[in-house]
C-alpha cells in the first residue's frame, strides 16, 4: 500500500511512526512533514488545505489510501476532493466535518441524537452572552464557534474575561461548566462501523496543577487507571452510535476519526466537545499501544469494510508524552532556536524546522512531544521525563506533572 499522510505536527509524525511500522505499507509520503517524519517518509511540498493541490498529489503519486491529519484541510472539504478522484481518504467530509468546524453545528446534532451534554446557548452579541453567563453561573465556559486549533475554550471564574473572549471571537457557544476528570476517546469509523481506541487524557493548560491558559495540549497518557469500569461501552451505546446514525439521517455520514471529549460527571460520561480528527498528544500515546496495524485499520474506515476488520489489539503497559513548548508559548511563541537532543526515538516532532546548515530548529509552540511506553503509568511516566532531560532548547518549558495525578491515585469521579 501507498499512503500519502498529510500535515506536518506532533500528531502527524506520531502517524506516520505507526503508518511507517505497518508491513502493509510500502511507500509513506507526507506533506508537508516535518523533519521528525523525513526519517520515515518522502516529504512533498504541498498546503494541506488546498484541495485540488492535495487530490492532484495523490493521483501523481499512486497512493492507496490518503490519510488527513489536521482538522483545517478536512474543513476544507480536502477528503471530498481526494475521494472524488477515486482515491480512498481517511477523514470527514467537509459537510461531516462541521462536528468539528462549529461547535454550534455539533450542539444541534447532540440535541438532536440525544447525547448527554452540557446544556448550552449559541451568542452573537454581548447582551445575548451576558444572559447565558448569568444563567449558567461561574465557572464561565465559553467557546469559539469556529476552528481555534484547540485554544478556543476560555474556563473562568472571571465574567469580564468570559465577555472578553465572546466579544473577541463573534460567535460563541456559552455552556454550564462540567465538573469530572476529562476523557478523550477517538473512534474509527466507517459511517456506519465504529471501532474505539484506548480512552486517553490529556492536558490543556500551560502550567502545572492546570494553571495559566489553555493551549493546544501540553501532554498526556493512557490507558486511564481510575475510569469507570464500562466507560467506552457507555459512550459508544449513548453518544457514537447515535450521533453517526444522526449524521446518517441528515445525508452527511461522518466516516474517519471521531473524536469525543468528554468530562465524567456525577452524573456519567458528558460530551465536552466533538473533533473530526486524531487528537494532539492523545494520538502521541495511544498509537504508542497500539499493536495492530494502523494502515490496515485507516483502509478499512476510508473503504467502507471496517466491520469486517479484526479486533483491535494493545500492547501491555502504558505510555506518556510531554510537550516541550517554545518560550512564549501560548501566547506568543518564540521561533528559530536551535534543538539538541531531540534525534532519538521517543522525541517526536510537532513544531520543528531544518535550518540551511542541516541544524534543527525550533518552528512553533509545541516544538516536541516526548514519548514513552512502561509496564506501568509511572514507569512510563518516568521514561518521557528522562527523554525531557536530553533535549535542548533556550527558554523552553514542560509541565512537570503530567500523569502525576493517575500515577498516585489522586484523581475522583465526583458523585
Amino acid at each position: 500500500m501507498r499512503v500519502l499522510l498529510l500535515g506536518g505536527g506532533g500528531r502527524e509524525h506520531a502517524l506516520a511512526l505507526g503508518l511507517a511500522g505497518d508491513p502493509s505499507v510500502e511507500q509513506l509520503i507526507a506533506a508537508p512533514g516535518n523533519p521528525g517524519i523525513a526519517s520515515v517518509a518522502e516529504l512533498r511540498a504541498v498546503d494541506p488545505c488546498d484541495p485540488a493541490a492535495v487530490a492532484a498529489l495523490a493521483v501523481e503519486t499512486g497512493v492507496d489510501l490518503v490519510v488527513i491529519g489536521p482538522e483545517a484541510p478536512l474543513v476544507a472539504g480536502v477528503a471530498d476532493a481526494v475521494r472524488a478522484k477515486g482515491i480512498p481518504a481517511f477523514g470527514p467530509s467537509a459537510e461531516a466535518a462541521r462536528l468539528e468546524g462549529s461547535k454550534a453545528f455539533a450542539k444541534d446534532v447532540m440535541t438532536a441524537a440525544g447525547v448527554p451534554t452540557a446544556r448550552a446557548y449559541t451568542c452573537t452579541d454581548a447582551e445575548s452572552t451576558a444572559r447565558a453567563l448569568d444563567e449558567f453561573g461561574a465557572p464561565y465556559v465559553v467557546k469559539n464557534d469556529g476552528l481555534a486549533a484547540g485554544k478556543g475554550v476560555v474556563v473562568t471564574d472571571d465574567r469580564a474575561a468570559a465577555l472578553r473572549h465572546a466579544e473577541e471571537c463573534g460567535r460563541v457557544v456559552v455552556e454550564e461548566y462540567l465538573a469530572g476528570p476529562e476523557v478523550s476517546l477517538f473512534v474509527v469509523t466507517d459511517g456506519e462501523a465504529a471501532v474505539p481506541l484506548l480512552p486517553a487524557q490529556d492536558f490543556k493548560r500551560v502550567g502545572d496543577g492546570d494553571t495559566g491558559p489553555n493551549t493546544g495540549g501540553m501532554g498526556a497518557y493512557a490507558p486511564l487507571p481510575w475510569a469507570p469500569a464500562g466507560l467506552v461501552d457507555e459512550v459508544m451505546r449513548d453518544v457514537v452510535h447515535p450521533t453517526l446514525a444522526e449524521m446518517a439521517r441528515r445525508g452527511t455520514p461522518f466516516a474517519g476519526l471521531l473524536y469525543v471529549g468528554l468530562a465524567i460527571t456525577a452524573d456519567g460520561p458528558r460530551v465536552i466537545e466533538f473533533n473530526a480528527r486524531f487528537g494532539d498528544p492523545e494520538t502521541q500515546v495511544v498509537l504508542a499501544l497500539l499493536e495492530t496495524p494502523l494502515a490496515g485499520l485507516l483502509h478499512a474506515a476510508a473503504t467502507g469494510t471496517l466491520a469486517g476488520h479484526p479486533p483491535l489489539s494493545w500492547r501491555d503497559g502504558a505510555a506518556v508524552t510531554v510537550v516541550v513548548a517554545a518560550e512564549g508559548y501560548p501566547a506568543a511563541p518564540r521561533s528559530g532556536d536551535v534543538i539538541t537532543g531531540a534525534e532519538v526515538p521517543g522525541v517526536i516532532h510537532a513544531g520543528t524546522r531544518r535550518a540551511d546548515d542541516g541544524a534543527l530548529l525550533s518552528s512553533g509552540g509545541r516544538v516536541l512531544c516526548a514519548t514513552a511506553t512502561g509496564a506501568d503509568l509511572a514507569a512510563a511516566r518516568d521514561a518521557a521525563y528522562a527523554l525531557v532531560a536530553g533535549v535542548e532548547l533556550a527558554g523552553s518549558h514542560h509541565r512537570t506533572d503530567i500523569a502525576s495525578a493517575a500515577v498516585e491515585g489522586r484523581i475522583t469521579i465526583p458523585g
